[in-house]
């Protein structure tokens, strides 16, 4: 999920990894990453042996498809291990101080299906909102780097980026020297592994822990990469929950 160019170096080293410490495990391996699938198609792919997937499509349509692995830990700020939350930005020139005086303001979102980008965002101005409405447009952008160069140049107001993208904003582009962080939203569960349903979980688990030892530390660095840690299905009905209720109140 956070294959961007500058780290494809690094996630290819991860992967080589992941698939030894697989192997290693008695599981088959592919010998590349496959990147030119849409990702509904990659998740619910019968013969998947890994991937990363946002909690909000796996509550919403991977629940019960897919075995759940748990969550690389990125020790994000405030965060127990293996979950993460989203840095709300504003430009840096922008006086207001509270999320509340962005009312009237207009959005700039990843995507509907994002939790870090949409569904957290919609769950922090929900308790504001006023017939459904709280902000005065918002725009689609299709990633969350997209979403922080709309607002650096000032075609909307505000974004939430997930914590791990806005590191990524800082070190690779330059729109990060005209944005600020006004407020950082809710810790939750981080962006999941997942397998092929009927895959072994116990050895797979094992699997991805041992590829986090073996791997450079320049890798790890990059990458961001500090543990691993297991979760079940169950812990992610916070983001389904918090999702569902937030709609019900805001409308885009």
């Amino acid at each position: 999920m956070y294959d961007w160019p500058e780290l494809r170096p690094a996630t290819d080293r991860f992967w080589s990894a992941l698939r030894d410490a697989l192997r290693a495990e008695g599981m088959a391996a592919p010998e590349r990453l496959e990147r030119d699938r849409e990702p509904m198609a990659v998740w619910t792919d019968p013969t998947l042996v890994l991937a990363q997937c946002c909690g909000l499509p796996f509550v919403r349509a991977l629940w019960g498809r897919v075995e759940m692995l748990g969550a690389p830990d990125y020790c994000l700020p405030g965060c127990l291990q293996g979950f993460y939350r989203s840095a709300i930005v504003v430009r840096r020139d922008d006086p207001r101080e509270t999320l509340e005086a962005f009312r009237g303001s207009r959005l700039a979102f990843n995507e509907r299906g994002s939790q870090s980008g949409y569904a957290a965002m919609l769950h922090h101005v929900a308790p504001l909102a006023r017939e459904r409405r709280f902000f005065s447009g918002a725009v689609e952008t299709g990633s969350h780097a997209a979403s922080a160069e709309l607002v650096a140049a000032d075609c909307a107001d505000v974004a939430a980026l997930d914590m791990v993208s806005w590191r990524f904003v800082e070190r690779y582009r330059a729109a990060a020297g005209r944005l600020r962080v006004l407020l950082l939203t809710e810790p939750t569960p981080g962006l999941p592994l997942i397998a092929a349903r009927g895959a072994d979980v116990p050895a797979m688990r094992r699997a991805i822990a041992a590829a986090m030892v073996a791997l450079d530390a320049a890798s790890r660095r990059d990458l961001g990469l500090t543990g691993f840690r297991p979760f079940d299905p169950g812990d992610y009905g916070v983001i389904r929950d918090r999702a569902a209720a937030a709609e019900r109140l805001v409308a885009l």
